[in-house]
Protein backbone atom coordinates (compact mmCIF):
# COMPACT_ATOMS: atom_id res chain seq x y z
CA UNK A 1 0.00 0.00 0.00
CA UNK A 2 1.50 3.64 -1.01
CA UNK A 3 1.25 5.53 2.27
CA UNK A 4 2.95 8.69 1.93
CA UNK A 5 4.92 9.68 -1.68
CA UNK A 6 7.45 13.08 -1.68
CA UNK A 7 7.62 14.86 -5.68
CA UNK A 8 6.73 17.87 -7.90
CA UNK A 9 3.54 18.94 -7.78
CA UNK A 10 2.94 18.69 -11.70
CA UNK A 11 -0.45 19.99 -12.38
CA UNK A 12 -3.69 21.21 -10.55
CA UNK A 13 -6.79 19.70 -11.55
CA UNK A 14 -10.74 19.71 -10.71
CA UNK A 15 -10.67 17.67 -6.83
CA UNK A 16 -7.20 16.66 -7.22
CA UNK A 17 -3.54 17.21 -8.64
CA UNK A 18 -0.78 15.29 -10.19
CA UNK A 19 2.19 14.63 -7.88
CA UNK A 20 5.39 13.75 -10.02
CA UNK A 21 7.20 11.19 -8.08
CA UNK A 22 10.19 8.62 -8.86
CA UNK A 23 9.36 9.09 -12.78
CA UNK A 24 5.88 8.92 -12.23
CA UNK A 25 3.29 10.80 -12.23
CA UNK A 26 0.33 10.02 -9.73
CA UNK A 27 -3.28 11.32 -9.80
CA UNK A 28 -4.40 12.14 -5.96
CA UNK A 29 -7.82 13.59 -4.93
CA UNK A 30 -7.61 15.70 -2.02
CA UNK A 31 -9.58 18.46 0.12
CA UNK A 32 -9.87 21.66 -0.93
CA UNK A 33 -8.36 23.74 1.51
CA UNK A 34 -4.81 21.35 0.88
CA UNK A 35 -5.84 21.54 -3.06
CA UNK A 36 -5.83 25.27 -2.86
CA UNK A 37 -2.28 25.48 -0.88
CA UNK A 38 -0.33 23.73 -3.10
CA UNK A 39 1.94 25.35 -6.03
CA UNK A 40 2.02 24.12 -9.56
CA UNK A 41 6.44 23.14 -9.51
CA UNK A 42 6.83 23.00 -5.89
CA UNK A 43 8.00 19.93 -3.96
CA UNK A 44 5.53 18.65 -1.25
CA UNK A 45 5.24 15.40 0.91
CA UNK A 46 1.76 13.55 0.76
CA UNK A 47 0.05 11.74 3.25
CA UNK A 48 -1.95 8.91 0.80
CA UNK A 49 -4.48 6.44 0.84
CA UNK A 50 -5.05 3.63 -1.77
CA UNK A 51 -8.52 2.63 -2.28
CA UNK A 52 -9.37 -0.14 -4.45
CA UNK A 53 -12.75 -0.04 -6.51
CA UNK A 54 -14.44 -1.29 -9.39
CA UNK A 55 -13.59 1.18 -11.28
CA UNK A 56 -10.09 0.91 -10.34
CA UNK A 57 -7.46 2.02 -8.37
CA UNK A 58 -7.90 6.02 -6.40
CA UNK A 59 -5.15 7.73 -4.39
CA UNK A 60 -6.12 10.03 -1.70
CA UNK A 61 -3.80 12.71 -0.88
CA UNK A 62 -3.38 14.77 2.79
CA UNK A 63 -1.15 17.29 3.95
CA UNK A 64 -0.61 15.68 7.49
CA UNK A 65 -1.50 12.30 9.08
CA UNK A 66 -4.29 13.49 11.75
CA UNK A 67 -6.28 14.69 8.29
CA UNK A 68 -5.41 11.10 6.74
CA UNK A 69 -6.96 9.57 10.06
CA UNK A 70 -10.33 11.59 10.07
CA UNK A 71 -10.45 10.38 6.22
CA UNK A 72 -9.97 6.67 7.20
CA UNK A 73 -12.27 6.62 9.79
CA UNK A 74 -14.91 8.53 7.97
CA UNK A 75 -14.61 5.68 5.77
CA UNK A 76 -15.24 3.23 8.60
CA UNK A 77 -19.09 4.42 9.05
CA UNK A 78 -21.56 2.84 6.49
CA UNK A 79 -22.98 5.02 3.74
CA UNK A 80 -19.74 7.09 4.08
CA UNK A 81 -17.93 6.81 0.44
CA UNK A 82 -14.13 8.96 -0.27
CA UNK A 83 -16.32 11.59 -1.38
CA UNK A 84 -18.32 12.29 1.44
CA UNK A 85 -15.06 12.36 3.60
CA UNK A 86 -13.56 14.05 1.61
CA UNK A 87 -16.30 16.94 1.45
CA UNK A 88 -15.71 17.00 5.17
CA UNK A 89 -12.75 17.36 5.33
CA UNK A 90 -13.08 20.56 3.00
CA UNK A 91 -15.60 21.84 4.92
CA UNK A 92 -14.27 21.54 8.45
CA UNK A 93 -10.84 22.24 9.74
CA UNK A 94 -9.40 18.70 10.87
CA UNK A 95 -9.52 19.73 14.69
CA UNK A 96 -12.96 20.81 14.15
CA UNK A 97 -14.07 17.73 12.79
CA UNK A 98 -12.80 15.69 15.26
CA UNK A 99 -14.45 17.33 18.29
CA UNK A 100 -17.46 17.28 15.89
CA UNK A 101 -17.16 13.85 15.97
CA UNK A 102 -16.16 13.25 19.13
CA UNK A 103 -19.26 14.77 20.22
CA UNK A 104 -21.57 13.78 17.92
CA UNK A 105 -22.01 17.23 16.71
CA UNK A 106 -24.52 16.50 13.65
CA UNK A 107 -25.49 20.00 12.87
CA UNK A 108 -22.03 20.79 11.77
CA UNK A 109 -21.22 17.87 9.78
CA UNK A 110 -23.85 18.92 7.19
CA UNK A 111 -22.26 22.16 6.82
CA UNK A 112 -20.03 19.76 4.34
CA UNK A 113 -21.68 19.37 0.74
CA UNK A 114 -23.28 16.25 0.24
CA UNK A 115 -23.49 15.70 4.00
CA UNK A 116 -27.90 15.91 4.91
CA UNK A 117 -29.03 15.52 7.99
CA UNK A 118 -29.66 11.64 8.34
CA UNK A 119 -26.05 10.76 7.14
CA UNK A 120 -24.84 13.48 9.47
CA UNK A 121 -26.32 11.50 12.46
CA UNK A 122 -25.39 8.45 11.14
CA UNK A 123 -21.87 9.19 11.59
CA UNK A 124 -22.38 11.40 14.49
CA UNK A 125 -24.02 8.03 16.07
CA UNK A 126 -21.35 5.63 14.81
CA UNK A 127 -18.28 7.82 15.25
CA UNK A 128 -19.22 9.11 18.76
CA UNK A 129 -16.66 9.06 21.40
CA UNK A 130 -14.31 6.92 19.18
CA UNK A 131 -12.02 9.78 17.85
CA UNK A 132 -8.27 8.52 19.01
CA UNK A 133 -7.08 11.56 21.43
CA UNK A 134 -4.13 12.39 19.14
CA UNK A 135 -6.33 14.10 17.04
CA UNK A 136 -7.45 16.04 19.57
CA UNK A 137 -3.65 17.52 20.48
CA UNK A 138 -2.24 20.54 20.35
CA UNK A 139 -5.90 22.22 21.59
CA UNK A 140 -4.27 24.78 23.43
CA UNK A 141 -4.65 28.17 23.07
CA UNK A 142 -1.59 30.20 23.07
CA UNK A 143 -2.34 33.96 22.54
CA UNK A 144 -4.54 36.60 24.42
CA UNK A 145 -6.32 37.28 20.79
CA UNK A 146 -7.60 33.99 20.15
CA UNK A 147 -8.69 33.36 23.88
CA UNK A 148 -10.51 36.56 23.55
CA UNK A 149 -11.82 35.18 20.45
CA UNK A 150 -12.91 31.92 22.03
CA UNK A 151 -14.78 33.38 24.55
CA UNK A 152 -16.61 36.11 22.16
CA UNK A 153 -17.66 32.84 20.09
CA UNK A 154 -18.89 30.95 23.01
CA UNK A 155 -20.81 34.34 24.36
CA UNK A 156 -22.65 34.33 20.64
CA UNK A 157 -23.60 30.79 21.43
CA UNK A 158 -21.16 28.39 19.89
CA UNK A 159 -19.76 25.44 21.38
CA UNK A 160 -16.85 26.30 22.82
CA UNK A 161 -14.62 23.67 21.51
CA UNK A 162 -15.57 24.36 17.95
CA UNK A 163 -14.89 27.88 18.58
CA UNK A 164 -11.70 27.01 19.82
CA UNK A 165 -10.85 24.43 17.24
CA UNK A 166 -11.98 26.97 14.32
CA UNK A 167 -10.14 29.63 16.04
CA UNK A 168 -6.77 27.40 16.91
CA UNK A 169 -6.97 26.68 12.81
CA UNK A 170 -7.17 30.11 12.17
CA UNK A 171 -4.64 31.13 14.47
CA UNK A 172 -1.97 28.38 12.71
CA UNK A 173 -2.46 30.15 9.63
CA UNK A 174 -2.07 33.78 11.15
CA UNK A 175 -0.40 33.29 14.22
CA UNK A 176 -0.02 37.25 15.01
CA UNK A 177 -3.92 37.63 13.84
CA UNK A 178 -5.79 39.70 16.75
CA UNK A 179 -8.91 39.33 18.32
CA UNK A 180 -11.24 40.65 16.27
CA UNK A 181 -10.47 39.42 13.13
CA UNK A 182 -10.01 36.16 14.61
CA UNK A 183 -13.62 36.47 15.24
CA UNK A 184 -14.82 37.73 11.79
CA UNK A 185 -13.00 34.87 10.21
CA UNK A 186 -14.23 32.03 12.72
CA UNK A 187 -17.99 33.47 11.84
CA UNK A 188 -17.69 33.07 8.64
CA UNK A 189 -16.70 29.17 8.94
CA UNK A 190 -18.93 28.38 12.00
CA UNK A 191 -22.07 29.36 10.10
Amino acid sequence: MIRYLRGLVLKKEAGGFVLLAGGVGFFLQAPAPFLQALEEGKEVGVHTHLLLKEEGLSLYGFPDEESLALFELLLSVSGVGPKVALALLSALPPRLLARALLEGDARLLTSASGVGKRLAERIALELKGKVPPHLLAGEKVESEAAEEAVMALAALGFKEAQARAVVLDLLAQNPKARAQDLIKEALKRLR
